[in-house]
């Protein structure tokens, strides 16, 4: 199979608004099973390494990128029976090993051993070099093999985008977002290790990581590339993107709370991961700068000894949880998220958004922001 000719798929039936995301996992079984056939062309290792990609992008995720982009170009009027919606929703799809690719590097930036309750990328690695026996260390030999996979997946979702199908003027003119979107996740990926590496607890600066590193990418951004594919007229776009800014923010605000005070079953990861990190999220910012206008001493000390201690035990993590919610952080991060909802929802009171996608872009706002399934 060619991927200049990449197939139709069923794209153009009038079922993807009601299951974006089961079509989007078509999309990508189907592209990913070219790529590793390709690679073991190469050499075994290469497909083996290659297929760790895939099972990563296959096994999990709501997919909520290429949900909002494919709502996006819906908003701009595009339509399930148009002959280039089989082109758009690959092109969508592609937002997905962005995605993958964020995970895998965040995932070995931050040390973390799990992820959608599985060890991850790098862990993964280290443990087959101990478990042949290679020379070097284990857990260089998994940081690099993280490194090379993380690129490989970018790589391919490059070329995912420009086999997609799409007109040339509509491929153009997703360029601007989906270039903006790169940089910017990358960006607020050095900001947040930078943010560590000084110790910087303001709210502001952890708030400046959640725009870049999570609410661009994830909400707006994807919200414009899909309206620009599908040609959308300023206002269209000027509507989504300020819905989306508002919308991905609140997004990121829930996962720092999920960060915190997640049940493992939903998230994948151990209750109080983000604290073992060292992630300096906007509710962790909250309580450090609440502790110290209460002038509550234990409290900022437990969560300054809390963060980034690998060894957290589940009942300190509980006390942080106390300590969060006394402080009233979390009841801060809570009432910003719902301001940011609000404010999102607001956005939407126009007619400048093709229906259903206005409708259904105000139902997304509540899963991304209420995630408690």
């Amino acid at each position: 199979m060619s991927l200049e000719n990449p197939p139709a798929g069923d794209a153009t039936t009038p079922d993807v608004d009601h299951d974006v995301a089961e079509h989007v996992c078509r999309e990508l079984t189907d592209y990913l099973r070219v790529r590793v056939r390709e690679c073991s062309e190469l050499d075994p290792a290469i497909s083996e390494a290659a297929e760790e990609v895939s099972e990563f992008v296959l096994r999990g995720g709501k997919r909520i990128r290429p949900t909002f982009a494919w709502w996006g170009w819906r908003a701009a009027g595009g339509e399930e029976r148009d002959r280039d919606a089989g082109s758009m929703l690959r092109a969508a799809s592609a937002l997905e090993l962005i995605q993958a690719c964020a995970l895998i590097h965040d995932d070995l930036i931050d040390d973390s051993a799990t992820r959608r309750g599985r060890p991850t990328v790098h862990v993964r690695f280290a443990a087959t070099h101990r478990r042949n026996g290679y020379t070097g260390t284990p857990e260089h030999f998994g940081l690099a093999a993280a490194v090379l996979l993380g690129d490989l997946a970018l790589s391919w979702a490059d070329d995912m985008l420009h086999s997609a199908g799409l007109p040339q003027d509509s491929l153009e003119r997703a360029l601007e977002p989906w270039r903006s979107m790169r940089t910017e996740v990358l960006a607020g990926q050095y900001l947040d290790m930078l943010g560590q590496a000084r110790a910087d607890e303001s709210p502001e600066s952890a708030l400046r990581i959640d725009q870049l590193k999570s609410a661009s990418y994830t909400v707006e951004r994807p919200l414009q590339f899909g309206a620009r594919v599908g040609g959308a007229d300023p206002a269209t776009v000027s509507t989504l993107r300020g819905f989306g800014a508002d919308i991905g923010i609140a997004f990121q605000l829930r996962d720092d709370l999920l960060g915190v005070f997640g049940d493992p079953e939903i998230t994948g990861k151990p209750a109080g991961d983000d604290l073992r990190e060292g992630k300096r999220t906007v509710l962790v910012a909250e309580g450090m700068l609440r502790a110290r206008q209460q002038h509550d001493e234990a409290a900022a000390r437990l969560l300054s000894s809390a963060l980034g201690d690998s060894e957290l035990t589940r009942p300190r993590v509980e006390l942080v949880q106390e300590a969060l919610i006394r402080l009233g952080a979390v009841e801060a991060v809570e009432r910003r998220i719902d301001e940011l909802t609000e404010s999102a929802m607001s956005a939407l009171q126009t007619d400048v958004l093709a229906e259903p996608a206005a409708t259904r872009l105000k139902e997304l706002a509540i899963t991304v922001t209420d995630r408690s399934r």
